[in-house]
């Protein structure tokens, strides 16, 4: 319950967690961020790492430059190092399921949740390649997407190219968002509302997609 408790504190802190990481690490704090999404994105066990908000906050640290002080973060390094880590994890991803992913139905492992890896799967089947663009902007179908493309016969050389466009969309709309408008005065006052709204709207589409699954299985 603690880690439970700890994780939730984390993602409605962000601001504030960032804050202490960048003061702790200053530089290092780089590289923390590039191992957090290579690892959301990357590794098919780690879906509960932050996403879109971990990026909005980022962006806004990148803008939160005091009396003529450079921000905390810079822009253009956080867009490239995050941008080139969102496409290492999804390659990482996209292998793993290659390698491994037909024995993952053949064997219980308690760190990886099938019923994500099905829906995703059902995902993958109704919208095809573009998922893995969808996928960016949808907590655990993002971790799985790349995974459920490994292990169908998605090409590489047309899966590499979903996983660059869906990236950069990814990265550019919430780093830039946070950028220009998370330090407003009334963004600032209300981080937590909107890191809920974030985190809402995020999962909306899976929310929508359960509950037509239900009605039509009622129907």
């Amino acid at each position: 319950m603690e880690i439970i408790k700890e994780f939730i504190d984390i993602f409605l802190h962000l601001d504030k967690h960032l804050a202490e990481i960048i003061s702790n690490y200053g530089t290092l704090t780089y590289i923390i961020l590039f191992l957090i999404i290579f690892c959301e994105t990357g590794l098919v066990v780690t879906p509960f790492l932050p996403g879109d908000s971990l990026l909005f906050a980022v962006g806004a640290f990148t803008s939160m430059g005091a009396n003529g002080e450079a921000a905390p973060l810079n822009l253009f390094y956080i867009i490239i190092l995050l941008l080139t880590s969102a496409i290492l994890g999804d390659t990482l991803n996209y292998h793993i399921g290659k390698w491994f992913g037909p024995k993952v139905f053949e064997i219980n492992f308690k760190l990886l949740n099938k019923n994500h890896l099905i829906k995703t799967q059902t995902f993958f089947e109704k919208h095809g390649g573009k998922t893995i663009i969808f996928a960016r902007f949808i907590p655990i179908i993002r971790t799985f997407a790349p995974f459920v493309a490994g292990i169908g016969t998605m090409k590489y050389s047309k899966f590499i190219l979903f996983n660059i466009v869906g990236a950069v969309a990814w990265i550019l709309i919430f780093t830039l968002a946070g950028h220009y408008f998370g330090n407003m005065p009334i963004v600032k006052k209300n981080f937590t509302l909107l890191i809920f709204g974030i985190i809402f709207i995020s999962i909306l589409p899976p929310i929508y997609e359960l509950a037509k699954e239900k009605f039509f299985k009622k129907a």
